[in-house]
């Protein structure tokens, strides 16, 4: 029999639509992933954070705590194992680990032991972990609190693997310790990766790409240097800076817009990270025409690297914005998995 209807689910943290046409049937299906707005915790692959800790080109001399707190996550049991240092077996319950100073003095990028345990005790005066030094004091074994609520904790015991897989770090943990003090060049990307948007129509902009939205109940994911210099604790030239060194890096793509409309933010290569699929082509045409912004087309021209925009010609005008996006219809279709032949034809 034929069925009519749409099966909403939430899997980590990825909200997923599935359409069905008739229940035996799977071509009639049709899977959506998104990144919702709603969602009150951010599904982070160990992959990631380490890629992070070995990228030597971005500062992480900040006060916020963000990223050793997402450093101390990614190394968290998630289920119960045993750990042996210098002949001695120390149980590690879900929440916990146990690893030299100088292990994580390398991953937190700290010079000193001092330094190190500086740091430790601003996330434990603040809650959010508890650690304590053994091994005559060339171990640290800490804990990350309320680690069950937000992860699922398996009841039996097994070695945890540490590069692989994921964990959830929730969005309150991530707003208090950016309110702590002065954000970190670190600090700042993890910000915008815990924010990013994608497919939700909450958020302006999210079917494009993954965009970043700071979740002011706007809908609007546009936002100004100022107000990124007052969330990170930095002036405004040293967030427009910020973006800049992200941008060269490849790990966003923005997009300024005239007047007080402000920057949108879009992360490169986060669906391929999170989603493990394809990631999507984002242009400054079709970002502005989901926000609902005037452009001009020299700017599209720029943005687009097309220097031929104009004919040959003596006498030539520049293209219309219709004719730009005209020209790109079939590069976008390609990126999407359409083909021309596929589409119907379409009456003049």
């Amino acid at each position: 029999m034929p069925f009519h209807g749409k099966l909403v689910r939430n899997w980590c943290g990825v909200h997923l639509e599935v359409r069905a046409q008739h229940i035996r049937t799977m071509k009639d299906s049709k899977l959506e992933i998104k990144q919702i707005v709603d969602y009150p915790k951010c599904r982070i692959y160990r992959q990631f954070i380490q890629s992070l800790i070995a990228d030597r080109s971005i500062r992480t001399n900040g006060c916020s705590g963000l990223f050793h707190y997402a450093v101390l996550c990614c190394y968290a049991n998630f289920r119960t194992s045993y750990h042996r240092y210098d002949g001695i077996s120390y149980i590690v319950h879900p929440g916990q680990w146990i690893c030299p100073l100088r292990e994580l003095r390398t991953w937190f990028r700290a010079r000193t032991n001092h330094q190190l345990l500086r740091q430790l005790d601003s996330l434990q005066r603040h809650h959010f972990i508890e650690y304590d030094l053994i091994g005559r004091g060339q171990l640290v074994q800490y804990r990350i609190l309320d680690w069950p609520r937000y992860n699922t904790v398996l009841d039996y015991s097994c070695p945890c693997q540490k590069d692989s897989g994921f964990f959830f770090l929730p969005m309150s943990a991530a707003s208090r310790l950016l309110s702590l003090g002065k954000c970190s060049e670190m600090d700042a990307l993890l910000d915008l990766w815990l924010n990013a948007i994608y497919n939700d129509h909450q958020v302006a902009g999210s079917e494009a790409g993954p965009v970043v939205y700071l979740r002011n109940g706007t809908g609007s994911p546009l936002v100004s240097y100022a107000e990124l210099g007052k969330r990170w604790g930095v002036s405004k030239a040293t967030a427009g800076r910020i973006l800049g060194k992200f941008a060269r890096l490849e790990y966003i793509k923005t997009f300024s817009f005239p007047g007080r409309s402000g920057t949108a933010i879009y992360l490169q290569n986060y669906l391929s990270t999170m989603f493990q699929i394809s990631d999507v082509m984002v242009d400054k045409e079709e970002v502005a025409m989901a926000l609902n912004l005037c452009i001009r087309v020299q700017d599209c021209a720029q943005d687009m690297a097309q220097p031929d925009c104009a004919s040959d010609y003596s006498i030539s005008v520049s293209k219309s914005h219709t004719e730009i996006l005209i020209d790109r219809s079939p590069e976008a279709l390609e990126n999407t998995g359409h083909l021309l032949h596929d589409l119907p034809p379409v009456p003049v």
